[in-house]
C-alpha cells in the first residue's frame, strides 16, 4: 500500500483530483480538514481543549461551533490560529497514523492517500512515501475562488498570504501534478504517476 499525501494551495482542484482517485483505483481518502472537523465536535478531548481558549461567539447554541465566526477569528488573530492548529493538527496526526496502520494491517487498499493544508508544515514526509504537489497559477486559483466559493478579492489575498509559497510546495513535492488545463490532461498525469512504481 501506497501512502501518498497530497497538498496545494486553496482553490488548486484538490477535490476533483482525490474523486477521481477514489472513483479508478483501489484507494482510500482521507481529508485532514474532514478529520478535524470530527475531532472538533462536542465530547471529544479536542472540543474540550478549544472551549478553554476561545471566545463564547463561535459556538452555536447546539455547542457545537459556528463554522463562519470561526473562521472569521482565525483568519483575524494568528496568534489564536497557531493556538487552535496545536491542539486539532497533532490529534488529526495521530487519527491518520492510527488509519495507515489499521489499513496496513487489513492488506486490502493499493493506496492511501492524505490531503492536508499544512502537510509539509506538520511534517507529514514522515508518514508518507511520497508527497505530491497539486499546481495551480494564482490566477487560476483567484478565478475559481471567486466563481465557486464566491470569495472576495480581499479573502483570497488573505488565505494566499497565510500559505506557503510555489517553491515551498515543489521542493517538498516528489510529484507535480499541474491542473491548469483541462481535467482529461489532470488525470493523465494521476494515472501516469501512481502507474509509475506499480
Amino acid at each position: 500500500m501506497r501512502v501518498i499525501g497530497i497538498t496545494g494551495g486553496v482553490g488548486a482542484g484538490k477535490s476533483a483530483i482525490l474523486d477521481y482517485i477514489e472513483a479508478n483505483y483501489n484507494a482510500k481518502v482521507l481529508k485532514a480538514d474532514e478529520i478535524a472537523h470530527d475531532l472538533m465536535e462536542p465530547g471529544t478531548d479536542c472540543y474540550r481543549a478549544l472551549t478553554e481558549i476561545l471566545p463564547g461567539e463561535v459556538f452555536a447554541t447546539d455547542g457545537g461551533f459556528d463554522r463562519p465566526a470561526l473562521a472569521a477569528l482565525l483568519f483575524s488573530k494568528e496568534n489564536l490560529r497557531e493556538q487552535i492548529n496545536g491542539i486539532v493538527h497533532p490529534a488529526v496526526k495521530v487519527y491518520i497514523i492510527n488509519t495507515i496502520s489499521q489499513e496496513r494491517e487489513i492488506g486490502a487498499l493499493d493506496y492511501l492517500v492524505i490531503e492536508a493544508a499544512l502537510l509539509i508544515e506538520e511534517h507529514y514526509e514522515e508518514i508518507c512515501d511520497e508527497l505530491w504537489y497539486i499546481y495551480t497559477s494564482r490566477e487560476n486559483r483567484r478565478q475559481r475562488l471567486m466563481e465557486n466559493r464566491g470569495y472576495s478579492q480581499e479573502k483570497i489575498t488573505r488565505i494566499f498570504a497565510s500559505q506557503l509559497c510555489e517553491d515551498e510546495y515543489r521542493r517538498h513535492c516528489r510529484i507535480v501534478i499541474d491542473n491548469n488545463g483541462t481535467m482529461e490532461d489532470t488525470f493523465r498525469e494521476i494515472d501516469t504517476a501512481l502507474q509509475a512504481e506499480k
